[in-house]
């Protein structure tokens, strides 16, 4: 079967379990959750029956073995997964508003998760059908922003498709950043912007679709816009009773890039995401919902 290579960070998240209950103040926290972006879409799409890669680094400490082998149980080939002997698994802290907002405290740029570095990735660039890629991962700095930037130039060059989601996180991106992200953006198979981040950005929406590429726009709890040559069509999202929606968007993207590798057509593909997303912010942790082909 058609095999896909994530290439970025995983990390443990604590979070509040009550609404405004703010991350400055004394409180119940619990985790660790299994979390990051590019390790929620490969649980994700491991978990839909797609053989999967995940190339990142934990620290040799109990959060980074709890990662390791929760992504291991779910289906996602670790071996690309490596331990750093002396920096730490990266941490996130997550609170909510009653209005939906999220607050986060990451403490990530010393730790294992930006340590990954080109010749991590050994040839599974050129042997992986499909890349994805998230935006969140140049944010960490070099090296994996630049082994990221690597697996997408050696992917494309092997006649591999990829996935961006940008990711743009204000918090986070420096004009070096958001370069970067563009670079890849104008370079993807199939993106995943959320409403408004291709402006934000400064991309041509129609200069991207001109070049054969699938855009998806994410809308939250209103579905999906889908995007391609002379396709526009909004797919629905199934109603959910929101608990936690930190990974919507990437198990979203999971199930899209899972529907495509079977043979899907763009609306299908969305509408498989939509699904798998609705179901996934029922429940705390980002990697916890139930997920089946």
């Amino acid at each position: 079967m058609t095999s896909l290579l994530v290439v970025g960070e995983v990390l443990a998240e604590f979070l509040r379990p009550s609404r405004d209950s703010p991350l400055n103040e004394t409180a119940v926290m619990i985790g660790p959750f299994p979390s990051g972006a590019p390790g929620i879409f490969a649980s994700a799409a491991a978990r839909l029956g797609i053989p999967t890669e995940l190339c990142a680094v934990v620290g040799d400490d109990p959060f980074g073995q709890f990662i390791r082998d929760r992504l291991q149980q779910g289906g996602v080939d670790v071996d690309g997964v490596l331990v750093h002997p002396t920096r730490a698994t990266a941490v996130a802290f997550v609170a909510y508003t009653s209005t939906g907002e999220r607050n986060f405290v990451f403490h990530v740029s010393d730790a294992a998760a930006a340590s990954l570095r080109p010749d991590d990735l050994g040839r599974r660039p050129e042997e992986a059908d499909w890349l994805h890629i998230s935006g969140s991962s140049l944010a960490l700095g070099s090296p994996l922003a630049e082994t990221a930037i690597e697996a997408v130039s050696r992917v494309k060059l092997a006649g591999g498709r990829v996935s961006v989601d940008p990711n743009v996180r204000a918090e986070a991106s420096t004009e070096g950043v958001l370069t970067s992200i563009r670079s890849l953006a104008q370079q993807a198979d199939v993106l995943f912007p959320s409403e408004g981040e291709l402006d934000a950005l400064g991309l041509d929406e129609e200069e991207i679709l001109g070049a054969g590429a699938v855009i998806c726009t994410t809308l939250g709890a209103k579905g999906a816009r889908v995007r391609c040559g002379e396709l526009d069509a909004r797919v629905p999202a199934p109603t959910a009773n929101e608990v936690d929606p930190t990974g919507a968007g990437d198990i979203f993207a999971a199930g899209f890039v899972a529907a495509t590798l079977r043979g899907a057509a763009p609306v299908e593909a969305a509408e498989r995401g939509c699904g798998v997303a609705a179901r996934s912010v029922e429940t705390l942790g980002p990697m916890e919902s139930s997920i089946e082909r």
